[in-house]
């Protein structure tokens, strides 16, 4: 047999091959063949029902095989209290779907919520929480203040009802007790401020004050009620 037809004949093998690996792919493919009978969701869940994430992925196609897990994933993260999505094939007919929910913090503005980690996210509470303003993209900040604020007024024995950080970047709080508290613009200088605040806060306490500024290098200055009103 001559060097040419040995190539043809492996050319035409070759074509064999491949025709014969794309017919088994289709096989595979087929939609009728290998469906999806189940999605099993996984994870603590408290704002959404396994059934919404049965609807968010209940229009794509696919068998088994075929599934676009990317898409199932990002439709799935969609979902007002969804974080994060994780998503695995489980022979021979299972769509493994784990979702990490979006714990929420603090309200921010008027239309949004504030997760553990910092995030922003659409979606509404029924139970109270503080509030949180700020400039666009500032939510991780507030956060973080947020938390070391909460330390340091501790002792007071109020929360914070609300954190600003104004278009200045300037802080301002409302404790739990209505006190409202101007920090000024300097975040760690604000925070040397209110502890100064929170240790000389005996000795000042014997009348209910409104409004406290604390932008002052040595000192506060405060506002009690107008009882006359």
């Amino acid at each position: 047999m001559s060097a040419r037809v040995s190539l043809i004949i492996g050319i035409f093998a070759g074509f064999a091959l491949l025709a014969g690996a794309l017919a088994a792919l289709y096989w595979l493919l087929t939609p009728e063949r290998f469906p999806v009978a189940r999605v099993e969701v996984v994870g603590t869940l408290k704002n959404t029902a396994p059934a919404h994430v049965e609807a968010a992925i209940s229009k794509i196609s696919g068998n088994f095989f075929a599934l676009d897990l990317a898409e199932v994933r990002e439709r799935v993260e969609r979902l007002p209290w969804v974080r994060r999505v994780a998503v695995r094939r489980v022979w021979p007919a299972t769509l493994e779907v784990t979702v990490e929910e979006h714990v929420a913090l603090a309200r921010w503005g008027d239309d949004a919520l504030v997760n553990t980690h910092g995030e922003r996210f659409s979606a509404k509470a029924v139970e109270p929480l503080p509030l949180f303003t700020g400039p666009g993209g500032s939510a991780a900040e507030v956060t973080r203040r947020y938390r070391r604020f909460s330390e340091i007024v501790e002792p007071l024995g109020t929360g914070i009802e609300r954190v600003v950080l104004t278009q200045r970047h300037a802080w301002q709080l409302k404790l739990g007790n209505g006190m409202h508290i101007m920090l000024g613009r300097d975040a760690d200088l604000a925070e040397e401020r209110l502890r100064r605040f929170v240790d000389a806060y005996p000795s000042v306490r014997k009348k209910q004050h409104e409004y406290v500024d604390l932008r002052y290098p040595n000192g506060f200055a405060l506002r009690v009620p107008d009882w006359n009103g």
